[in-house]
């Protein structure tokens, strides 16, 4: 049974800086498919519209999703207002479902605001829709504190330097793994990669299991 994962990416973002998670998950056997949106023009309920017609492009039986950072914040709008019929599960990586601080304090200021643009709306300031558990689905934390947030002020420790571990909590989730790498290294780490492609697999994070089973992918 063939099976795709739609990769969704952050803010100020085209994609392209996916392209090592794709490729991982390429080589364990998945059809890639990467769905960009205009992340400041556009809310993430808009975007999400987009997304629903982009998916019923993709044929196959089961279709996962790997979100990072506001990519997921698209995905609650997608699963609030469609009724999503393909099979799969769902992978967040660095996503602030609560609501982002960094995000608070740049649409907080004149200066600052066009930083963030609409994806405020509906979205990083945390008033997004509920998980209704539609899927399975796997939160994947950084709490290495570097990066861009920090120029900012930084969010609440721990974080990845962009993305507190506490913005990341979801309710309903299935499983939650923190790992040491910061919010852009989500997407480069092999251990990361690992723990995505065990989640879509099993439906659950793994330890050594996970290492075999990427070993065995190639």
């Amino acid at each position: 049974m063939k099976e795709a994962v739609v990769l969704i990416h952050g803010i100020w973002m085209n994609g392209a800086e996916m392209f090592r998670l794709r490729q991982r998950l390429t080589d364990a056997g998945y059809e890639c498919h990467l769905y960009r949106y205009p992340s400041l023009k556009n809310s993430p309920r808009d975007n999400a519209e987009g997304l629903h017609k982009f998916v019923h492009t993709i044929d196959a039986h089961v279709v996962h999703y790997v979100c990072h950072s506001l990519g997921g914040l698209v995905l609650l709008h997608l699963f609030d207002k469609h009724i999503v019929e393909k099979k799969g599960r769902v992978v967040f990586l660095g996503v602030p479902v609560n609501g982002s601080q960094v995000a608070r304090r740049l649409s907080g200021s004149f200066l600052t605001r066009w930083a963030v643009g609409q994806s405020i709306n509906h979205g990083l300031l945390g008033d997004r829709p509920v998980w209704k558990k539609w899927r399975d689905i796997g939160i994947i934390s950084g709490d290495l504190p570097l990066g861009i947030g920090l120029l900012v002020g930084g969010p609440v420790t721990p974080h990845d330097g962009t993305v507190s571990v506490e913005e990341t909590y979801l309710g309903g989730a299935t499983d939650y793994i923190t790992l040491p790498v910061t919010h852009f290294g989500l997407l480069f780490s092999e251990t990361v990669s690992v723990q995505v492609i065990t989640f879509l697999r099993a439906g659950k994070f793994g330890d050594e299991a996970s290492n075999l089973l990427f070993d065995a992918t190639g």
